[in-house]
């Protein structure tokens, strides 16, 4: 096997103390395992299930089911069909923080939507009145709208539109907003995927600044009461708690939440309650998630969103309930 870079071994020592740790880190990024596939059922599950199941963990949803390795869910006639969505195990876990939401949520917005696994995910745990799926990226555009149409997601639609358009656009409208923040993506080496340059510090910086002028512009379509969920598919600190950190300075009104069926993933890198998975937890390749609430109690503040206005900008629309 090759040797660490460099730049792997240091950030190993920024996340880990533990040698031990450092070392069950770097063997999964730089000898990469598979990982259990997982399924989101859209639709009711099948009474008798068409695929091996491992046995769920303590915290994974009712409506999700991971599989025995070798599985291939993805060439499933009810995947055709529209009946599951494909995710990694990784998304499961950062999406769960969805399920900490006691009230009935109204509108989700979801900032960073492409492929849909996070939107599909909220629409099934939440059942909102409407789903607002954003991807910037307009070559990502195709797959997201593949997906939320297979699935028969609705009421949802699509747009792509900067986070800024729609922080002066929607201020304090979405019961929810989802930020699953475009990073480095160092855990897509855990996968035995490429990553060039995941570790460079300035990669990492460059990253983790369009994270807090996301989250920053993310931050103002959440309605008192509201809450803004953020999470990451990176290991780096300054791509996940320091962008916390950073957020909950300039938002003081944000509070985070604790998840207690997720307690054992506490970060040991900060006492602000979010949650990681790492690869050496041979769940997944590795995930970063917290959730926030608005902690502004003023219902005048609340603003609806009006469909007709904003109608010209769907690239995608079912509206059907």
């Amino acid at each position: 096997m090759e040797k660490p870079s460099n730049l792997l071994l240091k950030v190993s020592r920024r996340l880990f103390t533990n040698l031990d740790e450092q070392e069950k880190f770097i063997e999964a990024l730089m000898n990469p395992q598979p990982f259990s596939p997982s399924i989101l059922w859209c639709q009711e599950k099948s009474e008798t299930l068409p695929l091996a199941v491992e046995t769920p963990t303590s915290w994974q949803p009712q409506f999700i089911d991971r599989l025995s390795l070798g599985e291939k869910p993805g060439q499933h006639p009810l995947h055709e069909k529209g009946y599951f969505y494909c995710l990694d195990f990784s998304s499961v876990f950062a999406a769960t923080t969805l399920l900490a939401i006691p009230q009935s949520v109204r509108l989700v917005f979801d900032m960073c939507a492409a492929p849909g696994g996070k939107s599909i995910f909220a629409w099934k745990a939440l059942q909102p009145d409407l789903l607002i799926s954003n991807e910037v990226i307009g070559k990502r555009l195709g797959m997201l709208i593949s997906n939320l149409k297979r699935c028969q997601i609705s009421p949802s639609v699509v747009v792509n539109r900067d986070s800024s358009i729609f922080a002066q656009m929607f201020p304090c409208s979405s019961n929810l907003v989802i930020v699953d923040a475009p990073c480095t993506g160092q855990s897509l080496l855990a996968k035995g995927e490429k990553a060039p340059g995941c570790f460079h510090p300035t990669a990492i910086n460059k990253s983790a600044n369009r994270q807090k002028r996301i989250i920053a512009n993310s931050a103002k379509i959440v309605s008192s009461q509201g809450y803004l969920a953020y999470m990451t598919c990176t290991y780096s600190p300054e791509e996940n708690e320091q962008v916390c950190e950073w957020f909950l300075e300039r938002f003081p009104h944000f509070q985070a939440i604790e998840i207690s069926n997720l307690a054992k993933y506490q970060s040991h890198l900060t006492t602000m309650p979010c949650y990681r998975m790492f690869p050496q937890d041979k769940l997944g390749a590795g995930a970063f998630t917290v959730l926030f609430k608005n902690t502004n109690d003023d219902e005048d503040e609340r603003k609806e969103i009006d469909l007709n206005t904003i109608s010209s900008l769907y690239i995608y629309q079912n509206l059907k309930k």
